[in-house]
């Protein structure tokens, strides 16, 4: 072998051995640090999310949990005083508990309603001709852009409680009722008003999720269907429209349980007579902005985040198991 082949085996032999690692991928932080550096372009364009994620989501709930076990009212230092905000919260606390009832009712009502109310208009908007489903969208989805304000001044019109108000004034010339209704002042109609002024607005974003489905249902499998004796439009919901909308339920369900628990102040306003529009929102808001007990309020807001987070789990495992 002469000398000048000698240089190219040598190299030949040094491309055969094996690059040296930054990280030990033995280990399991160096073999994620590992994948991290060899898909850094990947993971440099979704870095943006997880910034603000952490910096305005993750951060603010780990403090948010700390808080919740200290006493802060924001002009001097949290002072760490255990489990005592939690024992006032469920032992004390009756607003708290008037606050938690109204708004499992007003949930439980709103939430599912709201949902399946929102994938039968999707469900019917896709059923019409396609030169005209925008029309329908645009109507059924207009609500929900209203802002709070207008709808109050709609919705305060109709829900007056003198004899000028829409309702009330049709239901005396009716003979109906003899005097005007309270309806934003009397215990028994405030939630139910601020129930139906919230169905009205309900179709948001859920209910685009649903449209967008249907739109992507492959037509083929409605061939497929009809040769196995699938024939009726409800039999083709049922066994073909469902089981292609899945992802679409469970992200319109997540979204439901969050606004529906997580709902503020209703046409009533606040505060309101016996506390009947009071809700956990409200209380929170309550102890946060006018009581300045933070600590107190951050208690409110974990017991609010592990029951929304608990049960978007719920919805999560038996939309997805059925995906």
């Amino acid at each position: 072998m002469s000398k000048k082949d000698a240089p190219a085996k040598e190299v030949a032999k040094t491309s055969d051995q094996p690059k040296k690692r930054l990280f030990n991928v033995e280990k399991r932080f160096g073999y994620t640090m590992h994948e991290i550096w060899t898909h850094k372009m990947s993971y440099g364009l979704v870095a943006p999310f997880f910034i603000l994620f952490i910096t305005f989501s993750l951060l603010p709930l780990l403090a948010s949990l700390y808080l919740s076990f200290c006493y802060w009212n924001i002009l001097q230092s949290p002072v760490f005083t255990g489990w005592q905000n939690y024992r006032y919260l469920f032992v004390d606390d009756s607003l708290f508990l008037k606050a938690f009832s109204n708004t499992l009712y007003y949930a439980i009502i709103v939430g599912p309603t709201a949902y399946i109310a929102s994938y039968f208009f999707a469900w019917f908007i896709n059923q019409v001709p396609k030169k005209i489903r925008p029309l329908y969208t645009l109507a059924f989805y207009a609500p929900s852009l209203t802002s709070s304000i207008a709808m109050a001044v709609v919705w305060g019109v109709m829900f007056s409680n003198d004899s000028t108000g829409y309702l009330n004034s049709l239901l005396l010339k009716l003979n109906i009722i003899s005097d005007p209704v309270q309806w934003t002042q009397d215990v028994h109609w405030i939630m139910p008003v601020g129930i139906i002024v919230a169905l009205w607005s309900s179709l948001g974003t859920g209910f685009l999720s649903f449209v967008a489905g249907f739109t992507n249902v492959d037509k083929e499998l409605y061939d497929a269907a009809a040769v196995d004796g699938v024939t009726s439009r409800f039999q083709r919901l049922l066994y073909v429209d469902i089981p292609q909308t899945m992802p679409q339920l469970l992200f319109a369900a997540v979204l439901q349980i969050t606004g529906s628990l997580s709902v503020g102040g209703t046409l009533a306003g606040h505060p309101t007579p016996e506390d009947a529009g009071l809700t956990v929102m409200l209380h929170l808001s309550d102890y946060s902005g006018t009581r300045f007990e933070v600590g107190y309020a951050s208690a409110i807001a974990v017991v609010l985040s592990l029951l929304i987070f608990g049960l978007g789990r719920a919805a999560f495992k038996i939309l997805s198991d059925k995906g």
